[in-house]
């Protein structure tokens, strides 16, 4: 089966001139200008097949947009092939493909017009894309008055009710307000049952691990991963990690408000890591084990909800290592963080490591009632503070453990209420 969307070898450059006037004397003289040129992508190719959908994520200026401007059609590349199998509905900038001085039911139809409708077929769909924009009054005014929410959700509403084959979106959610945001994940989320191809643009990386069944990372204008969304989504973190640390950030926060450090001879080092796919970090200091155990001290990987545990890392210094900072994160099994911790968080201060030290520290935890499934233990090893730290080791779900329960929860995990209750008899209102 050929895919919807092909691209190979993809390329676009911007040529940025030293001055603003010597692209327009470029053009009527026909004589070349200095220039340098920003390439926003370089050789990018992949392909995406009927029904996908991908997260792509990124830097600001890896060419994300980029990207999806030029499989909407509305921007060409520079070299390169694209190939694009289907009926595109695109949600890119703000405003693209809306004029300002219509109204916005003007752009209702304008706008089903570019995708081929007949204005028989918008009549039809008109209703519904009123009711789900919620614009009021505004609908026959100019959408130049619109507010960036209003604008968004007229845009949206005409993406999704056109009946496209691929939908682009670029960062287009972040506009509106909460309760839109998860209408529009509610529709999409209908979409792709649907067989609808999507390719979303976004910072929202725990959306992407939720939503998507692959992820693209691009760094510089080049496909640097192409994976399921946990792998790709933690190889995005570490490279933001790494280029934290090679700035070389310093930050004057200080631990004086964290407690002193408490030794407990009787806790043994751990020495293994069950599983080793990805980590990254300076190594100036290294996750030597970790291990989960019940809460009588058992190695366990299997606990029900509302349990208390305990979590053990041991770390190794390799060389002085001043602030340090162990910890963990949970995930469950599609990569969305559940919570993470640590030792400056819980106001525990380690002293400074020296090289060839071992250090071994236990989180001793009371688990929430916790969806049953299997979830992930990531350590982590640092030096710094909490807002700004440098890694020196993560250890990508090095611990995989499985979580039962004894009842329903709905969603991630069962919220403990306590309930009241009136009943009134027949014929008191009061």
């Amino acid at each position: 089966m050929n895919p919807l969307i092909a691209v190979r070898h993809l390329s676009k450059c911007y040529p940025i001139y030293r001055r603003p006037s010597d692209k327009f004397l470029e053009i009527i003289t026909r004589c070349k200008f200095r220039k340098d040129e920003f390439w926003a992508l370089r050789s990018v190719s992949l392909e995406v097949p009927k029904a996908a959908s991908v997260g792509v994520i990124g830097q600001n200026g890896s060419g994300k947009s980029t990207l999806l401007q030029i499989l909407a059609g509305t921007m060409q590349q520079t070299s390169g092939e694209v190939q694009v199998n289907g009926k595109v509905s695109a949600l890119l900038e703000l405003g693209a493909g809306f004029n300002p001085e219509f109204t916005g039911r003007d752009n209702v139809y304008m706008n089903g017009a570019i995708m081929g409708l007949s204005q028989r077929q918008m009549d039809a769909r008109f209703d519904e894309i009123i009711h789900f924009a919620e614009i009021g009054p505004f609908l026959d005014q100019p959408v130049k008055t619109y507010s960036s929410g209003m604008f968004m959700r007229l845009a949206f509403a005409v993406a999704i009710h056109v009946d496209p084959e691929i939908l682009l979106v670029d960062e287009a959610l972040a506009v509106g307000d909460l309760l839109f945001q998860q209408r529009c994940l509610h529709r999409i989320h209908r979409l792709r049952r649907e067989g609808v191809t999507i390719l979303l643009v976004t910072h929202d990386l725990s959306a992407v691990t939720r939503f998507c069944t692959r992820c693209i990372l691009l760094d510089q204008g080049r496909v640097i991963e192409d994976d399921r969304p946990d792998i790709v989504v933690q190889r995005y973190r570490a490279l933001i990690f790494e280029r934290q640390r090679q700035q070389g950030e310093q930050d004057g926060e200080t631990s004086a408000d964290t407690e002193g450090v408490v030794e407990d001879e009787n806790l043994t080092p751990i020495t293994t890591l069950p599983y080793l796919d990805h980590r990254f970090g300076d190594h100036r200091a290294e996750v030597r084990g970790v291990d989960l155990f019940d809460q009588l001290g058992r190695p366990c990987r299997d606990l029900f909800t509302g349990e208390s545990a305990r979590v053990r890392i041991t770390v190794d210094y390799k060389t002085e290592l001043a602030r340090p900072i162990i910890g963990f994160t949970l995930r469950d099994r599609l990569g969305v963080e559940i919570s993470a911790t640590n030792t400056l968080h819980e106001k525990y201060s380690l002293p400074t490591g020296l090289p060839g030290q071992r250090c071994t520290v236990e989180f001793r935890l009371e688990l929430p009632h916790l969806s049953p499934g299997v979830y992930t233990i990531s350590p982590a090893v640092a030096s710094g503070s909490l807002l700004k730290h440098e890694m020196c080791d993560w250890v990508d779900n090095a611990l995989h453990f499985t979580i039962q329960s004894s009842d329903m929860v709905y969603g991630l995990f069962r919220m403990p209420a306590a309930i009241r209750c009136r009943i009134d008899p027949p014929g008191n209102k009061g």
